[in-house]
């Protein structure tokens, strides 16, 4: 059990939290949400004791290991998948001591260990995470200093959920991930043995991976019970019900100040003046909760083209001489709002590149409307902003005769006032430099807008501002995201970019979500007619076989028992014996393998027996 208990902490002398208290029970998923700036990072600092509280306590259950994403991407020489396994570093240093030990005793405690930590499926299991991130079996075998920051940041994410800390701490772990990778995590989270607190901003993870809502508001923690829709639900029932008793307090308080000032100095009212003048002091003014204003973006109006505004006919592009993508038969109007999907590799932002004239075709035939303007935005644009330079600096560079006013009222329109208009870029928030980028790619008021991640470090009013946006522009948009919740609201076509191709994706985005999930599983078979019950001989025969293979499990059970407790004696490690220990050991493994598919076989005769006797 994670316990928060009236903690104070302040940066600057600005008070982040006061008295704030909250209870995590162990074993629960909790999404950890506020406005950007309230506090979320330097919480996780206080719970970790990175930062030292002014007042209050964090407490844990003693030896329990906390976990997270390391800040620094790894990119040393080791393969992807040594650096995930050396992650649980009690196993890898149990392995080290067996390599080394001499000690009988402590030998067979370390096997032992090894044994009860599950240390020989490890290699099988790591793999599976990185698999699930997006690492095939030839890239786990690569060195991490082959890959770019996001892809080692992916490796970081992997090792810490190999690790399995007992509170595993989050920070927007989806900032790195592509939609399939995001969708993976959901479903790892959600059956994560141990605590887990998370800060996201995806409505989709925080509605699918967690079972409760801790809000960050007002130097304050409170505790929802459900998912985040759950939790918008009540935040919003809470904001109306504040703001009603205001209302009705401001009036109440408005009456009373009346009557004081008609009656103050009257010798006949002077008493019934005063205990009201007391009345209003005793009165403790009811303010709503602080409340993030929806932060609207507003993107310029194109004219309207004649359709189409691209056709492709057997389009092949890719670089140099190397083909990515082929058979490219696509067509774009101005009313088009269009999801790709696919996962990272498979050419997405190769399409994107194609399709914003930033790669040529190297085959077939591509027409684009003579008119066309074309806005592109990926997220590594916003770390090409120049951060000695303000915003207002960027805008002056692409606009150089326009008003100071009119380029102040450019940011305004993305939510960046006069203050960061003048703040140099380095020292905006991720948010904001996002969102000068955003405008940038829509200064020229595109007839086609391509956004490749554009809600990494925009906060979920800023997500419902941009969703707003994309609605009501009148030009063409094409989305890359992992946020399924933006996806499913504006897009309204689904492009599947898979084995060097691109068609359109039949289903709608559950379905691909299904799809995803289930790929690795077998698959369902066809309904058929309900069988007549079988026969008295059919479920003797099949309960004798549930028993011949509950004797067999329980053979090697017992068969696995007693070598267990031939490797734990020290005798067995004594010098001249190594070669005995490995026959032993060998035995075991046999014997493991063995009881693993007897179980399994015990398990298929069960369901049979039971789908027999309905």
């Amino acid at each position: 059990m994670l316990r928060i208990d009236d903690i104070t902490y302040s940066v600057g002398g600005r008070p982040l939290l006061e008295a704030a208290s909250a209870v995590i029970p162990t074993g629960h998923k909790v999404g950890l949400v506020g406005r950007n700036g309230t506090g979320k990072t330097t919480l996780f600092r206080l719970i970790r004791g990175e930062l030292a509280l002014e007042s209050g306590s964090v407490t844990l259950p003693s030896r329990a290991r906390i976990g997270g994403v390391a800040q620094e991407a790894p990119s040393s020489d080791v393969s992807l998948l040594d650096t995930v396994l050396a992650a649980d570093t009690e196993r890898a240093a149990l392995l080290a001591e067996a390599a080394t030990a001499t000690d009988p005793a402590r030998i067979a405690e370390v096997q032992t260990r090894l044994a009860d930590i599950d240390a020989w499926s490890a290699e099988a299991r790591a793999a599976s995470i990185l698999k699930g991130l997006g690492f095939d079996d030839a890239a786990q075998a690569r060195p991490c200093s082959d890959f770019s920051g996001g892809w080692r940041m992916r490796v970081a994410l992997a090792a810490v959920l190999f690790s399995q800390p007992d509170l595993l701490l989050l920070d927007e772990p989806t900032n790195y991930l592509d939609l399939e990778g995001a969708l993976w995590l959901e479903s790892y989270l959600a059956r994560y043995p141990h605590t887990v607190i998370i800060v996201s901003h995806d409505r989709g993870l925080l509605n699918r991976a967690v079972g409760a809502i801790l809000h960050l508001e007002d130097r304050k923690l409170t505790l929802y019970q459900g998912p985040y829709d759950q939790f918008a639900r009540a935040r919003a029932e809470k904001l109306a019900l504040a703001e009603a008793m205001a209302k009705k307090q401001e009036a109440r308080r408005a009456h009373l100040q009346s009557y004081v000032d008609r009656f103050r100095y009257k010798a006949d009212k002077a008493k019934q003046a005063q205990s009201r003048i007391k009345a209003l002091a005793r009165m403790q003014p009811i303010t709503t909760p602080q409340e993030a204003a929806l932060r609207a973006f507003s993107f310029p109006e194109p004219e309207e083209l004649s359709p189409p505004i691209i056709h492709m006919e057997g389009g092949v592009t890719g670089y140099g001489d190397t083909p990515v993508l082929a058979r490219l038969n696509l067509r774009i109007d101005q009313d088009d709002r269009i999801a790709l999907l696919g996962r990272n590799g498979q050419g997405k932002s190769t399409l994107s590149k194609l399709l914003s004239d930033r790669l040529p075709l190297m085959a077939g035939k591509l027409v684009r409307s003579r008119k066309l303007r074309i806005g592109y935005f990926a997220q590594h644009q916003v770390d090409e902003l120049h951060v000695d330079e303000t915003p207002i600096d960027h805008l002056r560079r692409l606009r150089p005769d326009e008003a100071p006013a009119r380029l102040r009222a450019r940011l305004g329109g993305f939510g960046l006032g006069a203050a960061q208009a003048e703040t140099v870029v380095g020292s905006l928030s991720g948010g904001q430099k996002a969102r000068l980028s955003l405008l940038i790619a829509t200064i020229d008021a595109p007839h086609l807008l391509i956004l490749d991640e554009p809600t990494n470090h925009l906060d979920i009013e800023s997500r419902e501002a941009l969703v707003e946006a994309l609605t009501a522009y009148s030009g063409a948009v094409i989305l890359v995201s992992h946020d399924m919740h933006l996806l499913s609201l504006v897009a309204d076509r689904l492009w599947l970019v898979d084995g060097g191709t691109v068609r359109p994706f039949d289903g709608d985005l559950e379905a691909y979500r299904a799809q995803l999930l289930s790929r690795d599983k077998p698959a369902p078979k066809r309904e058929t007619p309900k069988p007549r019950r079988p026969s008295r001989d059919t479920l003797l025969l099949l309960r004798g076989e549930v028993r011949k293979s509950e004797a067999r499990v329980e053979k090697l059970n017992d068969m696995r028992d007693r070598l267990a407790e031939k490797l734990a004696d020290p005798a067995l490690y004594e010098d001249g014996r190594q070669a005995e220990a490995e026959v032993w050991q060998r035995k075991y493994a046999e014997v493991m393998e063995g009881l693993d598919r007897a179980e399994t076989l015990w398990m298929r005769a069960l369901e049979k027996l039971e789908a027999a006797e309905g």
